[in-house]
């Protein structure tokens, strides 16, 4: 717009004929009435400083725009097209851009779509003569805040400057609370993960009292429980069942006796051969473990090891002559890992077999008591593993944790 047009466009919209006088007869430039303007009316209320980018190729209308800007108390910059608003840009530090559409040098479309692809949250408003509302909605579609048609009076350059400014600042601090948001969230989940693990462990510090328990009630078998857990644990590694999976086999492998507590103790401790009316008394061990166990949230899973820890691949055990896939998956890696202790430990009826002889019994049952799958999971674990988890729980050292499925002997070796 010619500087005589402005001129006369500001004086129409001015509120204050003292203005006018101040001027009149005056060929004033836009900056001049601006200033003149600015003394006769009172201040707004002072806000905190912003940077502002303005971008026009027509000095008068910068000129116009950065002195109401500056009067309002914002710091103003000025770049009279593209390339020079870019090099503005990338030193940083505004925190809104106001830029004319056509321009001598470069397009203030393209160097709208260039601020959005850069800095999303930094507002830019439209300024530009062009009367079209598809340009307008153009603009909007590429990231514009908003979209001022020239001429346009003070006060609504003003008010939507304003209005960008804030909506910024609410883009900020919406950021800001959200990554407060993100902060805190992370640190009760780190405080609630602490706390799930402390009261895991002493779940298992329980579990692990309740297993001493069972072995002072039947010495025969002392130490059974936590041989049978590590075997347990390491044929599960290696089948590759998940670790979540794994702990939850490993409770139900440490308690799978925990029904013979229910026992009678002269049927428990009996040294002689049992009668068929006491073995079926004894059979009820898995059924009176699965009847503790079933109730508590953190071992109702565990409990269906215990209840089915019997139960062989062709459908000959017990309680419930299960078969094949039927068993859960656990009570069959379990059986092949009681067996292996069972053969290779001490009973007052005969002295330890050996590894070894222990292999071959698993072998020969294969198909009948034991999972096949599991067997050749089984049988491609050197001895010498199990040997050495053996002595962790049973040497004089003991460092074996009963239910540490990370520990390092869990999982079979190159």
């Amino acid at each position: 717009m010619p500087r005589r047009r402005w001129t006369e466009h500001w004086r129409e919209t001015g509120k204050d004929a003292g203005v006018a006088s101040k001027l009149q007869g005056q060929d004033a430039s836009p900056t001049a009435w601006l200033v003149a303007s600015a003394d006769t009316r009172t201040s707004m209320k002072p806000r905190k400083a912003a940077r502002i980018l303005v971008v026009d190729d027509e000095a008068h209308v910068r000129s116009m725009i950065s002195a109401t800007l500056e009067r309002q108390g914002y710091e103003v910059l000025v770049a009279s097209g593209g390339r020079e608003a870019l090099e503005a840009i990338d030193q940083g530090g505004f925190e809104l851009i106001l830029t004319d559409i056509v321009m001598q040098e470069g397009n203030g479309l393209a160097l709208l779509e260039r601020i959005h692809t850069q800095n999303p949250n930094l507002p830019v408003i439209m300024v530009t003569a062009i009367h079209d509302i598809s340009v307008a909605i153009d603009s909007m579609r590429r990231g514009a805040y908003d979209y001022l048609l020239k001429p346009f009076e003070r006060e609504h350059l003003v008010a939507t400057v304003q209005r960008a400014l804030e909506h910024r600042q609410a883009l900020q601090e919406s950021r800001t609370y959200q990554q407060n948001l993100e902060q805190v969230v992370r640190a009760r989940t780190e405080m609630l993960r602490q706390a799930m693990e402390d009261l895991e462990h002493s779940y298992d510090v329980t579990l692990e009292a309740l297993g001493d328990a069972l072995d002072l009630k039947d010495s025969e078998t002392e130490g059974h429980s936590k041989r049978v857990t590590a075997y347990t644990i390491a044929l599960a590694r290696a089948m590759g069942i998940s670790p979540a999976e794994i702990k939850v086999i490993a409770r139900g492998a440490f308690l799978h006796d925990i029904g013979k507590m229910a026992i009678p103790d002269e049927i428990l401790r009996k040294p002689g051969k049992l009668s068929p009316e006491e073995q079926e008394v004894m059979r009820e061990h898995c059924a009176r473990g699965y009847q503790m166990l079933r109730k508590i949230p953190f071992l109702a899973e565990a409990a269906e090891i215990v209840f089915t820890h019997q139960e062989h691949y062709d459908g000959s055990g017990y309680p419930s002559a299960l078969k094949g896939g039927v068993i859960p998956v656990g009570a069959r890696i379990f059986a092949v890992a009681d067996t292996l202790d069972a053969i290779t430990s001490d009973r007052p009826y005969r002295q330890a077999r050996t590894f070894d002889a222990a292999r071959e019994e698993i072998i020969r049952c294969s198909g009948t008591q034991f999972d096949p799958a599991v067997v050749e999971v089984y049988l491609k674990i050197p001895n010498e593993l199990w040997l050495e988890l053996r002595s962790e729980i049973t040497g004089q050292n003991r460092q074996f944790s009963t239910f540490d499925i990370s520990h390092p002997l869990g999982s079979p070796r190159d």
